[in-house]
């Protein structure tokens, strides 16, 4: 009779043991699931445009629930106050000065582009078994035979114009036939639509190009979600010159064609919310939301808003650098604000400690988020460099931002008209060494109107110098690509050869297939 008994005893412990095996499996399985990432970034959207900021006549519904559910961060910067070198530094963790993405940005007929020896963001999840993809604007080059398009920089799909839409013709940008509201490059070739490397509509239908980007950028969540982990990068035309819209968002805002447009891109960041929602991977991802640059002064009312920032675009005046950001991650990210300092170039380091994944063997600018984001521990940065949009090696670094201190030692002017009340931001207020350097209390005066006297902060100065020198001894700049010039051969056209070039260059047919996100398996993106 005692047999059957320990028996019985050792079947139990047997089971015991077997089920607490298969609970830590699945705790582990559960622990190490690589979480989804979305990035979305809006094109020259100002400090100050959004509702979340403070703007008194936006409407952004979508961008302002961000922000409630997420971390708002009021003191976040980009690399560079212009497109092409912001984003190279964001997809990178480098600054552009470091991998050749200077002076100013690439152009329709550029020979340079995004160099391959740079690692981006993509290029590391996808070795970490992502599905990756792009869609929306590049501006990393495209080169001869589009040897710098996002297929050949880690992204498995792309759709998308591949620079600014300015950078080409343009006439209708309102549905259904509205006037652009400022001008183009008429010498150009018509703006094309690139799925991977082919061109698939030329010129792009600006007033469908939303409902496109939308589809792509859902379809490819809704392909993806729990079969593999992901990366959406989404980079939003809007709200570059010229505005555009379509017909949901025609006369929307009394905003007026800004408003438009803006409103379009917060419906954008909508969709993909709810795209994440309905495929029930909400909980596992993390989702951060910026621009690349300030506003486009120069265009008045229909170029954005810093705020209370001073200046905007094409300058290292705060209104050029420091941008609108939210992080977003259900019951990972505390909901609520943040004024530590972090910056485009800290996204890199941070997805790589979030996936699990081991940074690229080079110099960073980046310093991983996660202890801020995830633990509401300080900052790791406390100090950010500015490049101005055509930096210069034999000049150097134009400001730097150390604690709530920012010396500046150069500044110029952006593409304001010489009517703007405040003069630094005019186009015709050149190049200006501050000997000494200006300096701000930018937590104090963060409008940068108030200059502190240098000889009441000489520890602060001094500190600021040394991190100067130290910053600039040790920046390796990268070979220029813009130097490499232009080809007008290399301009994209879907009708290689055709005559009068470039206006011939157009696809057969202007259909859109309508179905190509309908039916998506993961494994076609």
């Amino acid at each position: 009779w005692g047999c059957p008994h320990q028996t019985s005893k050792m079947e139990r412990h047997g089971i015991l043991l077997c089920v607490f095996f298969l609970i830590q499996w699945i705790v582990s399985e559960a622990h190490t699931e690589k979480p989804n990432i979305v990035i979305m970034l809006a094109d020259d959207l100002g400090y100050g445009d959004i509702g979340a900021y403070g703007h008194p006549t936006s409407t952004t519904p979508n961008l302002d629930m961000l922000a409630r559910e997420g971390l708002l961060f009021t003191q976040f910067y980009t690399a560079s106050p212009v497109c092409s070198p912001s984003r190279a530094a964001l997809l990178t963790g480098r600054l552009q000065t470091r991998i050749g993405v200077w002076p100013g940005v690439f152009n329709t007929p550029s020979i340079g582009g995004l160099p391959h020896n740079e690692t981006t963001i993509a290029e590391i999840l996808k070795n970490e078994g992502y599905k990756t993809s792009i869609i929306g604007k590049w501006h990393l080059g495209v080169g001869e035979n589009g040897m710098y398009l996002p297929k050949y920089q880690g992204f498995d799909y792309y759709l998308g114009i591949p620079y600014s839409h300015d950078m080409c013709p343009c006439e209708i940008c309102f549905y259904p036939r509205g006037h652009c509201a400022s001008s183009c490059e008429e010498t150009m070739t018509p703006c094309p639509l690139y799925e991977n490397e082919e061109i698939i509509q030329q010129p792009v239908d600006l007033t469908e190009l939303t409902d496109k980007y939308s589809n792509a950028a859902t379809g490819f969540i809704k392909a993806n979600a729990g079969k593999v982990p992901f990366f959406l990068y989404m980079a939003f035309q809007h709200t570059h010159k010229p505005q555009f819209s379509g017909k949901r968002f025609i006369n929307s805002s009394i905003r007026g064609m800004f408003g438009d447009s803006l409103n379009e891109l917060d419906w954008q960041v909508g969709e993909i919310m709810k795209a994440l929602d309905s495929a029930g991977v909400s909980n596992n991802t993390f989702v951060f939301f910026t621009a690349d640059n300030g506003p486009s002064l120069h265009m008045g009312p229909h170029g954005g808003n810093g705020g209370p920032l001073r200046c905007g675009k094409g300058t290292t005046w705060e209104g050029g650098q420091r941008e609108a950001a939210i992080a977003w991650w259900p019951n990972k990210i505390k909901a609520g604000r943040t004024a530590e300092l972090s910056a485009t170039v800290d996204i890199l380091p941070t997805i790589c400690s979030i996936t699990g994944t081991k940074e690229p063997d080079v110099v960073l600018d980046g310093m991983d988020m996660s202890p801020m984001l995830f633990e509401e521990k300080p900052s790791k940065r406390d100090y950010y460099i500015y490049y101005p949009e055509d930096p210069n090696p034999k000049v150097g670094i134009f400001a730097i931002r150390w604690k709530q201190y920012k010396a500046h030692f150069y500044q110029h002017g952006s593409h304001c008209q010489n009517t703007y009340p405040d003069i630094v931001c005019r186009s015709n207020y050149t190049m200006h060494k501050n000997d000494p350097p200006m300096l701000f209390n930018l937590e104090e005066d963060p409008s940068e109107f108030y200059p502190l006297n240098n000889s009441q902060y000489a520890s602060t100065m001094s500190q600021i110098l040394k991190l100067k020198s130290w910053f600039e001894s040790e920046m390796i700049w990268g070979e220029s690509q813009m130097h490499r010039g232009t080809n007008s051969s290399l301009m994209p056209c879907a009708s290689p050869g055709c005559s009068p070039f470039p206006s011939c260059c157009q696809t057969p047919s202007q259909m859109w297939r309508k179905d190509l996100w309908i039916e998506t398996s993961s494994t076609e993106v």
